[in-house]
């Protein structure tokens, strides 16, 4: 359309399409799409029978559920979702949502709503009520933020940053989550309550305060742990041996969770030695509530940080998951949907939410399929909350903690990525150890900053420091290879093939050139600099040897007075040091000097500037080992930048202005076009210049080369 336009006027281009609209339906009447031309109304139909299938598409897009659930198998998927709703549900009771998450938001309400402001009638202490009615409102004005931020995320196409998130350093900031998790479980299982420690290095002192604790654990806490890890471990095993012969896994983690809470309640041992429960577990909903909007402009950059850490929390692990079964996950939707979780919950008096590791872990190994558990697991929340919640008042904390512990056997086995990273990948190891180390001192939220950080620091790395190489060819083949690691492949005589592994832009634009010097052993500024040296030289000798015949002239005729003659030697000339008579003598079976050559001054001075410059040449050609062709490799190049367009285009012009002809090869559509947009092609660089492969290029120098007698015998020299 924007084509047509710039060739006529604006009138001119609607009657052209008319023209073209009448012809195309004239042609769907021949062919008996319609038997005449069809009215309004039949466009009208056509169009929205074509809009159907689209709009069905983006709906199916927008709201996944509707294109997997038709197809949901019940035979296949229902009883693992089952057990695992189940066994999540009952986990949501006792804990609140993620811990990150839920001290980024205390710290704000905290902040807003400190103690101070609520002191209570007559006492020096705290209106508690009011304190936390208020931190209800900042909590919910600061979800509903979020929410909104994340939607508009999704709604952007934000999701693309997942790309920077690597399968090593998924799995190492996973391994830190774990062990984060771990932690946090370790004072259930003793029975201690270690401080709260947030910030960098709470993991640490958190696990030296419960170790300085251990002399004051709970022995019947420990035992009830001890137990309910051993009967979770046994029938997790069980259950890993014997899966092929079993028609469901045993639900273990539902029995351990009903059987500890029957026998606690009917044994009475909570009083007895003060076991820690869940205890009492508020009933009921509250009304939807429109949160405070005056309170945004104090929220809204931790609104804006707890949205990006929380969809980074959930992208990395649907991604664990989703690289361990082979599915692939819509960054983008994520966001929204993380978004409308958040918006929606604000209303009711909820606070952000974001992904669970312990609780997904739990989903994934009691084997829920689909979101089908997630939907069970809600449920039970919602009735637990509306009319049983008082059932699981008993439930030991120290079950749930197992059940935790058990469950992250998988996260710590990708301790073993290291050793199979230290033997394949360098690089990839060092992201691993990174992302572990700094999630475990620097918590989650800094932590996952840091290791984005340092992977985007290893891509720089790696194109600020790329492997350069010579290629060779394979005989018999149009392969060209590494020389240096292929020793089938051999150099083409007089051809230099050079090639990057990684694109060309203006990080690495000096040391492409610099190592194309180094690979090809011409070293352009010096050649340069001797070629400036020799004009100058033939400048100053044409205006030396002007003035010497002018004065051969005038002695000539002197003496031809006087009837003598001068023998002029040019063999022991010296001008400026050079002794251009030496020079000749070196060279002199590039020409032949008859006898009236030599009597003749314009002829003589023909003849030293011509042995003086094939002399120079030839010592260029010694230098450069026979090189007349270099061709650049630039397949692995996917853009170029203004840097890279003029270091090629001095490329060019340096070689050849030392007789040396370059060609690109392998560029990609996409480069072609932004090389020509920069107007790099040109007459001295001509489109001929380019080549779709590299062979393509050889064998052009080389057919080139044939007609030339002098480059062949370059060629012979070269393989003696």
């Amino acid at each position: 359309m924007d084509t047509e336009k710039k060739d006529c006027s604006l009138g001119e281009y609607f009657v052209k399409r008319r023209v073209l609209d009448e012809l195309r339906l004239d042609e769907l009447a021949q062919k008996g799409t319609w038997s005449t031309k069809p009215t309004l109304g039949e466009r009208l139909k056509e169009s929205l029978r074509c809009s159907v299938p689209r709009l069905k598409h983006i709906l199916l897009s927008w709201i996944p559920v509707l294109s997997w659930l038709p197809h949901y198998s019940i035979r296949e998927n229902f009883i693992g979702d089952l057990i695992s709703g189940c066994s999540v549900g009952i986990m949501h009771l006792p804990q609140g949502t993620f811990a990150v998450i839920s001290i980024m938001i205390g710290s704000v309400t905290e902040r807003l709503a400190p103690d101070i402001d609520f002191p209570a009638n007559g006492t020096n202490g705290t209106d508690l009520d009011a304190r936390d009615a208020h931190r209800v409102e900042i909590a919910c004005s600061l979800t509903v933020l979020t929410g909104i931020f994340q939607i508009l995320l999704g709604v952007v196409r934000f999701g693309f940053v997942v790309t920077y998130l690597s399968e090593p350093l998924i799995r190492g900031y996973t391994t830190g989550s774990a062990c984060h998790v771990c932690v946090s479980q370790l004072k259930y299982l003793f029975g201690v309550k270690p401080a709260r420690f947030t910030g960098p290095l709470s993991l640490i002192y958190t696990l030296v305060d419960i170790c300085r604790l251990l002399p004051e654990t709970k022995v019947p806490e420990l035992v009830v742990s001890l137990v309910a890890l051993s009967v979770l471990i046994v029938v997790k095993e069980i259950n890993d041996c014997y899966r092929q012969k079993l028609p469901m896994p045993i639900p273990i983690e539902i029995i351990a969770i009903i059987a500890a809470t029957i026998i606690i309640h009917f044994a009475d041992l909570t009083s007895k030695y003060n076991i820690d429960v869940v205890g009492e577990i508020p009933s009921g909903l509250k009304a939807p509530r429109v949160p405070d909007a005056t309170l945004f402009t104090d929220v809204i950059g931790d609104a804006f940080a707890i949205a990006i850490v929380g969809y980074a929390i959930n992208i990395s692990l649907g991604k664990t998951f989703a690289l361990k079964h082979g599915y692939k996950v819509d960054s983008n939707q994520e966001l929204v949907a993380l978004g409308l979780s958040n918006t929606v919950g604000s209303f009711f008096q909820c606070y952000s939410v974001t992904s669970s590791l312990s609780r997904s872990l739990v989903q994934e190994s009691t084997g829920g399929k689909t979101q089908v558990a997630g939907l069970i697991s809600s449920v039970i929340v919602l009735v637990t909350v509306l009319k049983i919640g008082s059932l699981f008042s008993d439930l030991p904390k120290a079950v749930l903690s197992t059940i935790v512990f058990v469950n992250l056997k998988g996260m710590f086995k990708q301790f073993l990525d290291v050793s199979l990273l230290w033997k394949t990948n360098k690089v990839d190891l060092m992201v691993w150890l990174v992302t572990f180390t700094s999630t475990i001192l620097l918590n989650l939220d800094l932590g996952l900053a840091v290791s984005v950080g340092f992977s985007m620091l290893t891509v720089i790395f790696r194109t600020q420091l790329p492997r350069y190489s010579i290629l060779g060819q394979v005989s018999g083949t149009d392969l060209y290879l590494d020389t240096d690691t292929y020793k089938e492949a051999k150099e083409i005589p007089g051809i230099k093939i050079f090639r990057s592994s990684t694109t060309i832009y203006y990080t690495n634009a000096e040391m492409y050139l610099e190592a194309l010097q180094e690979k090809s052993g011409i070293e352009i500024g010096k050649l340069l600099t001797a070629k400036k040296q020799r004009k100058a030289v033939r400048r100053l000798s044409k205006d030396t040897f002007s003035e010497m015949n002018e004065r051969k002239v005038s002695a000539g005729l002197k003496e031809q007075s006087q009837g003598d003659v001068v023998a002029f030697d040019l063999t022991e000339t010296s001008i400026n040091g050079l002794s251009i008579g030496q020079v000749n003598k070196a060279y002199q079976h590039y020409t032949t000097m008859s006898d009236s050559d030599s009597e003749t001054s314009y002829h003589g001075d023909n003849s030293i500037n011509k042995v003086s410059q094939r002399g120079n040449e030839e010592k260029e050609r010694a230098v450069r080992s026979g090189t007349h062709s270099i061709i650049l490799d630039i397949s692995t190049t996917s853009f170029v930048d203004t840097v890279s367009v003029k270091t090629l285009k001095n490329i060019f012009r340096d070689f050849g202005e030392i007789d040396l002809d370059v060609y690109l090869a392998g560029c990609q559509a996409c480069v072609v076009e932004q090389l020509e947009a920069a107007g790099f092609f040109s007459e001295s660089i001509p489109k001929s210049r380019l080549f779709v492969t590299v062979h393509d290029a050889v064998l052009h120098i080389l057919k080139k080369l044939r007609d030339t007698d002098f480059v062949l015998n370059v060629l012979c020299s070269t393989q003696m």
